[in-house]
């Protein structure tokens, strides 16, 4: 519910009073799904984090945020500067637009997996956040509105379909109506019902609750609560924090319980295993007796016999009884004692490996129960540091192909040596990006990151192609001829020695190298 139109309504509402005015001073994103706006007030920033991932989509209003030195890259540059004018909330829709000088508008569109960020010039889409949704790059502003008649004649037309008719109920809404008899009541009573839902979402309260074993953000009191905010800012920003917490533990606690039931299925595979394999030995327990009847018959058994039939003690049926020609009736006899013996002594090794599973299986089993009810990471740690678990196996991390420079929001790769550049080239790089090489020499590779719908800025190819020659052998000239082409222009020959390639297409530009 923390994408519902009562919330967003309420949100608009705060945000018009909080940045009325402000200035976009950044905006970029450094993780996937993820955008970072920043507003410059007149005492401090104001910030705007938009998570829009597929499984979670949530809007969050962080004091700070430090902007990582790497791996981050600006987008919808055509804001910075711009004076927001206002927020546009649009009629039963979980959408709203915040509203810029020059005629442009971004609009955060807060549609569970497929919610998005979607730039508007003049009323037109311009470029979206999530480019995959490429359905959004038709959106029109003007038919967003949407219109719901709360007439008591329309309630009483669409009584079998009131979840259609209301659509900007949530399902957290039609539980609480739900459990509170809805079904069963008559037709004025659930008129009335309908307007004091009505009214609470026209006044909310945020709760963060649980509810069916789901930590939720709701506008109505459902489940339990354990936090109330009178603002949906404030509400939404802890609710994305504490999701951020819960998922983060939840992911460690599952890694934890899937290694624990790993083991726990070998166990009981184990156990099951070694269980028939007792059950077969204690059944076949012969060699004693054999020794004893070879023993009580050594007038019967000459020396070179192979095998003889004797007369089991109690059932008086023959047993054939397989010899050592080479061995007298003694000693075969002595062979079948020390067999029983071994015998004796696998069962009962087999018994104790059983207790010592049967225990382990206990303990994992107690391990289990006790991972599932922990709630707190620090929790979570302490079970680890005491249980002596290890729930990865750490990997050195594999050194990077290349360097990294950044001009203008672009990230530039120079390879670090030749074995490098075909690592760099061949597998770091795509066909859209700008590749350049010092012109006739040997010398690094160098990659410009492709950005979506944009052309790379000449400034931009300069300063690549100046690390191009300082990463060359013409670094001590005073100027050097670079060549530049996309990639899919670049292509490796089988054989070839490393850093060596192809160029089917190329243009040159005359730089001074420089690092």
């Amino acid at each position: 519910m923390h994408n519902n139109y009562y919330l967003l309504r309420k949100l608009s509402d705060e945000l018009e009073k909080s940045f009325a005015g402000t200035v976009v001073s950044e905006c970029f994103s450094q993780s996937k799904d993820e955008l970072i706006i920043r507003l410059e007030t007149q005492n401090k920033p104001f910030f705007i984090k938009a998570s829009l991932q597929s499984a979670f989509s949530c809007l969050s209003f962080p004091e700070e945020f430090n902007r990582a030195r790497k791996n981050s890259v600006d987008l919808f540059q055509e804001l910075i500067g711009l004076r927001v004018t206002g927020v546009r909330q649009f009629t039963n829709e979980r959408s709203f637009s915040v509203q810029f000088t020059d005629h442009i508008e971004l609009l955060f569109k807060m549609h569970g997996n497929r919610a998005n960020l979607v730039l508007f010039e003049q009323g037109k889409p311009t470029s979206l956040f999530r480019n995959h949704l490429a359905a959004d790059a038709n959106i029109n502003l003007t038919s967003l509105d949407k219109v719901i008649d709360w007439s008591r004649e329309s309630f009483e037309q669409n009584i079998h379909q009131l979840s259609k008719h209301y659509f900007t109920f949530s399902n957290v809404i039609w539980n609480y109506l739900k459990l509170q008899g809805f079904e069963t009541k008559s037709l004025a009573e659930k008129w009335e019902m309908i307007q004091d839902i009505i009214q609470k979402l026209e006044h909310p309260t945020f709760y963060i609750t649980e509810f069916n074993k789901q930590v939720i953000l709701s506008l109505i009191e459902i489940g339990e609560p354990f936090q109330s905010f009178t603002t949906a800012k404030e509400a939404l920003h802890e609710f994305y924090n504490l999701y951020a917490r819960r998922s983060g533990l939840q992911h460690e606690k599952d890694t934890v319980l899937s290694k624990l039931r790993t083991q726990l299925k070998n166990g009981e595979a184990y156990l099951k295993k070694t269980s028939l394999k007792l059950a077969e030995i204690e059944a076949d327990d012969h060699y004693k007796l054999w020794a004893d009847l070879i023993m009580a018959n050594l007038h019967r058994i000459e020396p070179g016999m192979k095998k003889v039939a004797l007369e089991d003690f109690t059932t008086g049926k023959p047993i054939e009884i397989k010899l050592k020609d080479d061995l007298n009736a003694q000693k075969n006899a002595a062979l079948y004692y020390r067999k029983s013996k071994n015998h004796h002594i696998e069962v009962s090794k087999l018994k104790e490996a059983l207790e010592r599973k049967e225990q382990e299986i206990s303990k994992l089993n107690n391990w289990i129960s006790d991972v599932e009810q922990i709630e707190q990471a620090g929790d979570l740690k302490l079970f680890l540091r005491t249980t002596g678990l290890v729930t990865e196996t750490s990997k050195k991390e594999t050194p990077l192909p290349y360097h990294e420079f950044e001009m203008q929001g672009y990230k530039i790769w120079v390879g670090k040596s030749a074995k490098h550049n075909d690592e760099l080239t061949q597998r770091f790089s795509y066909k859209e990006d700008l590749w350049l090489h010092a012109k006739d020499v040997s010398g690094s590779h160098v990659i410009i990151k492709y950005q979506a719908g944009k052309t790379f800025p000449k400034p931009v190819i300069e300063r690549a192609a100046e690390l191009a020659a300082w990463h060359s052998k013409r670094k001590t000239e005073s100027l050097c001829p670079v060549i530049y082409t996309p990639k899919k222009f670049v292509r490796k020959r089988k054989g070839d020695p490393p850093g060596t390639v192809v160029v089917e297409k190329e243009d040159t530009i005359l730089v001074e190298p420089k690092l």
